[in-house]
């Protein structure tokens, strides 16, 4: 059974870093395709980053492009999210999302989801 847990949400004035885990069960995260996702209230769910099979590079909204880094840790199962130079517009749920493929950049695609996190950025 997979499962993703996501944790490091919080509250951060603008300018500010938060860092965001997920970590997996039931799957091995550096072999697959690894997304963060986020929610606003009253918008779609949007894709942030996409990791595939490790490679950190795979993918950057432009919105997050220069702020937003992902890693992992093999030896954790862990994907992160590293958010600096946070924006008000930033304030979302992020979900941790995988699958065994990286072809597609949006959520209804991706069957494994995490609960989510709440980022909350004010001005």
């Amino acid at each position: 059974q997979v499962a993703l847990e996501e944790s490091g949400g919080g509250s951060v004035e603008a300018g500010g870093s938060l860092r965001l885990s997920c970590t997996g069960s039931g799957i091995t995260l550096n072999s697959v395709c690894a997304n963060w996702f986020r929610q606003a209230p009253g918008k779609e769910r949007e894709i942030v980053a996409q990791m595939f099979r490790g490679i950190a590079t795979s993918y950057y909204a432009d919105s997050v492009e220069g702020r937003f880094t992902l890693s992992q840790d093999s030896s954790k199962n862990t994907v992160y999210l590293q958010m600096n130079d946070l924006k008000p517009d930033d304030t979302a749920v992020y979900y941790c999302a995988a699958d065994y493929s990286c072809r597609s950049l949006i959520a209804a695609d991706f069957r494994y989801w995490g609960q989510g996190t709440q980022v909350t950025v004010s001005s």
